[in-house]
Order: C-alpha cells, then structure tokens, then sequence
C-alpha cells in the first residue's frame, strides 16, 4: 500500500553504506569525548590524574598513553577510511574494528557509574550497527550485458 502523502511529507534521503558507517564512527566519537569529560566530574577523578594515574589502566606510562592514544586513533581515522577506501577494504575493516570496538566498550561497562553505563550502551549498539551494515554492504548487481559477455 502506498503511503499517504501531504503537503508536510519530506522527501528520503537514501544513506550511501559509506556515508552511514563513517556518521556512526562520528557519533561514537562523541559518545567518548563526552563520556571521558563527565566522568572527569567525579570526586577524585582530578586528584587521581594530577597523580599521574588513569584510573583501571593504572599509571600513566608512556606505553599505557601510547595504548589509549592509538584506541582512540581508531575511530577517528575510520569516520574517513569508511567513505574514503574502496568499499570492500573499507566493509572489512569496519568488520574488524566495529567488533573489536564492541568488545573494548563492553569491557568498560561493567563497574562504571550509571551515567557512563548508559553511554557505553550507545556506544554499543554503534558498534554492532557498523559491523551488520558492514556485513549487509550490498553488492552491485550484475546488468543484462554482463552476464551476455
């Protein structure tokens, strides 16, 4: 059945794949810059940085600032790699990486405030959306002439 259309219906901007995958690497970029800033809200949270110390990850060595460094490099890089490589270099790395992010924000949730829980949840259903809209990247269909020759 077709849908009613008014005077009010807004035209569907159908997503190109790349497009919304490199939208969702964004909104979890958000999601992380937010949730490390409130969480910075917390009593002792300032103490414990002044002191050198980030929190389950302990000191804040060179290599434990070159390990976040490189977490958060990630995301930031895929927003671009999503919509810039060739789309099936670009379905498997945001494959790999959407289920990598998944686990490494899973593994945040359990212990935190509720404020950061809820936030991680986001971050979640982000990540599984990249990998199902990677693994669902639709195919070009062969045309008339192709399948001839």
């Amino acid at each position: 059945m077709a849908e009613k259309q008014s005077r009010n219906s807004l035209q569907a901007f159908p997503l190109p794949r790349p497009l919304g995958l490199a939208l969702l690497w964004a909104s979890m970029m958000f999601l992380y810059v937010y949730n490390d800033y409130f969480s910075m809200y917390l009593p002792g949270t300032i103490e414990m940085m002044s002191a050198g110390r980030m929190g389950p990850l302990g000191q804040a060595t060179d290599a434990v600032l070159l390990g976040v460094a490189v977490l958060l490099t990630i995301p930031a890089l895929m927003v671009f790699m999503s919509a810039g490589l060739p789309a099936a270099f670009s379905k498997w790395l945001n494959v790999v990486f959407g289920a990598a992010y998944t686990l490494v924000n899973a593994a945040t949730f359990f212990g935190s405030p509720l404020f950061y829980q809820f936030v991680v949840s986001v971050e979640i259903v982000l990540s599984i959306s990249i990998v199902v809209l990677a693994l669902t990247w639709p195919r070009i269909q062969p045309t008339e002439k192709d399948a001839v020759q």
